[in-house]
């Protein structure tokens, strides 16, 4: 396994492909949590120090006061008011018993305003392992699904979208059936003008309700970028708002305590229908398939993969829907976070255990490309390690340590390039 450490800030840009967010603007006022190793990575037992300082306009401020909290991700077991940095700064000390993430965050008050910061530190990630269940008939379930999902033809539509097409490109908004009659996959489609048989990479959506306008991964590289609410990706961007207020809010959780009617079912399978579709068409090589995507898309990358052997490659930032139940065990779970705030309802975990992440990325045969940062409060590094942990198959992982939900530029290319190069192979 290849592990590329790379701390460095660099400038805003926001992400092509909507998969990843944009790293967040500079503010006045910098909190700044230094630990004393540089890979920040330590041992079981090994007291990990933090140095918290100020900054305004990069001048070290005294006599600031903040709060800070420290212990395991997402369980602090140290939390302190109104502690005032006399000299500009503060030492933080702490140690794990147990493999695991340990996390200081501090909120300096300056003006009237709060500023937060934070540095999560590694102790044997490594170690990390699932504590959600593994269903003896998992296998059965999904295979069962997809074979009865594919007995309801494709029917695909594609319709030319000329204001989305280049000189390369020819771009469709396409759509496909399901798992049942009436039940479609919307997406973007850009497929090479010239001909010939091409690779294909499908693209999978981050969480929320939105509209797609597809992406140009080469001009000889066939991209489908699909939806997962069955709704045409090309409406209004008020269609969008409505529903994720309206019928589609929390959508993540409807129905999470009966498999069979869980809303992920539908949305998994069609990502393998997606593959279906990209092996309908003229233009793929028919072999060449890869996915990529970012939170909730990490995850269906990786869900993807596990279920389908026809995907070659994946390239997954921070994915979601990984690890329910950490929460449960003392130790942070993955987004949507269903048991932070809450116990679990009869059949949920047996119910969510048959859509974690985990439990896919241990059956991934394809090469995978993994990135994330220790920060992240949406997807906890607790929760995206105990999936990578299992991962069998060629894996690199490329840590960008400071990031939370969200990646850098250079983060983003050396994904792209990444992809490139499967496509060549």
């Amino acid at each position: 396994m290849k592990k590329l450490l790379i701390p460095f800030l660099v400038l805003f840009l926001l992400m092509p492909f909507g998969i990843a967010l944009a790293q967040p603007a500079q503010k006045l006022i910098s909190v700044v949590i230094s630990p004393d190793h540089s890979n920040w990575e330590y041992k079981i037992k090994q007291e990990a120090k933090f140095t918290v300082q100020v900054f305004k306009s990069q001048v070290l401020l005294d006599n600031v006061t903040v709060d800070y909290e420290l212990g395991p991700e997402a369980f602090p077991s140290v939390k302190k008011q109104n502690v005032v940095l006399k000299d500009g700064k503060t030492e933080l000390k702490a140690s794990l018993k147990e493999p695991g993430f340990l996390r200081c965050r501090v909120v300096a008050k300056v003006d009237g305003k709060e500023y937060e910061g934070l540095a999560t530190v590694a102790y044997e990630a490594e170690k990390i392992r699932p504590t959600t269940p593994d269903p003896k008939d998992f296998d059965l379930f999904w295979s069962n699904s997809i074979d009865e999902a594919r007995k309801t033809p494709l029917d695909p539509t594609m319709v030319l979208v000329p204001e989305k097409c280049t000189s390369s490109l020819n771009v469709y908004h396409v759509s496909f059936q399901n798992d049942m009659r009436g039940s479609r996959v919307y997406g973007m489609l850009s497929v090479p003008v010239k001909p010939g048989k091409y690779p294909a990479v499908l693209l999978v959506p981050g969480a929320g309700i939105r509209p797609y306008g597809g992406s140009n991964m080469g001009e000889d590289i066939i991209s489908l970028e699909i939806g997962i609410h069955g709704i045409p990706v090309n409406l209004p961007q008020e269609v969008y708002n409505s529903l994720a207020s309206g019928a589609l809010r929390n959508y993540n959780g409807i129905n999470k305590n009966d498999r069979d009617n869980h809303y992920y079912k539908r949305v998994y399978l069609g990502c393998v229908r997606a593959v279906d579709f990209i092996y309908s068409l003229p233009e793929f090589d028919g072999a060449t398939v890869g996915v990529t995507g970012g939170s909730q898309g990490g995850a269906l990358s990786i869900i993807t993969a596990g279920l389908d052997s026809r995907i070659k490659f994946l390239a997954a930032f921070y994915p979601a829907l990984s690890d329910f139940a950490g929460y449960l065990n003392n130790r942070a779970g993955g987004w949507p976070h269903y048991y932070k705030n809450a116990k679990p309802q009869p059949n949920e975990v047996e119910t969510l255990s048959y859509f974690d992440v985990v439990n896919f990325a241990s059956r991934v045969k394809a090469l995978g490309w993994y990135s994330w940062g220790y920060n992240d409060v949406v997807c906890p590094p607790t929760s995206m390690h105990a999936a990578y942990n299992v991962i069998k198959a060629p894996k690199d992982l490329h840590l960008y340590l400071e990031t939370g939900h969200w990646t850098f530029p250079e983060q983003n290319s050396a994904r792209i390039s990444w992809i490139r190069s499967q496509c060549k192979k």
